[in-house]
């Protein structure tokens, strides 16, 4: 039997990528042995990524049920990409992008935490500018 503290640790970078995009959060709580994330997203594309990231998590989600809407009146905050093993900056940039070469771009918003853009770890929490 899970406990709210456990899972709201598990999926702590879901909850703060959200805030950082502009998610709306409307319950953050425990519901038969689940996560509850229930929230509003200010676009699809954020609402992606924070699928996206709770795949990355838990690929099953079989402790989670995460509902976001869209609510296209809230404002689209810089996006938080949270670095996971084997990723590099050109791939995160191939990905938000669609152009690896623009990982000079993601490194220069990221200075104040990395000093080589060859050197990022998993965990780290990057600023993705728009």
């Amino acid at each position: 039997m899970a406990d709210l503290d456990t899972l709201k640790a598990k999926y702590q970078a879901v909850i703060e990528l959200g805030k950082a995009r502009g998610v709306s959060w409307k319950n953050v709580q425990l519901e038969n042995d689940t996560l509850l994330l229930r929230g509003a997203a200010p676009s699809a594309a954020v609402k992606d990524e924070v699928s996206d990231l709770i795949k990355q998590i838990d690929a099953t989600g079989a402790d989670l049920t995460a509902d976001l809407t869209i609510d296209g009146r809230l404002p689209v905050l810089s996006r938080i990409h949270v670095v996971v093993k084997g990723e590099t900056l050109s791939r995160i940039a191939r990905h938000f992008y669609g152009d690896s070469g623009l990982a000079r771009k993601i490194f220069e918003a990221n200075t104040h935490q990395l000093d080589d853009p060859n050197k990022i770890k998993p965990g780290q929490k990057l600023v993705i500018p728009n």
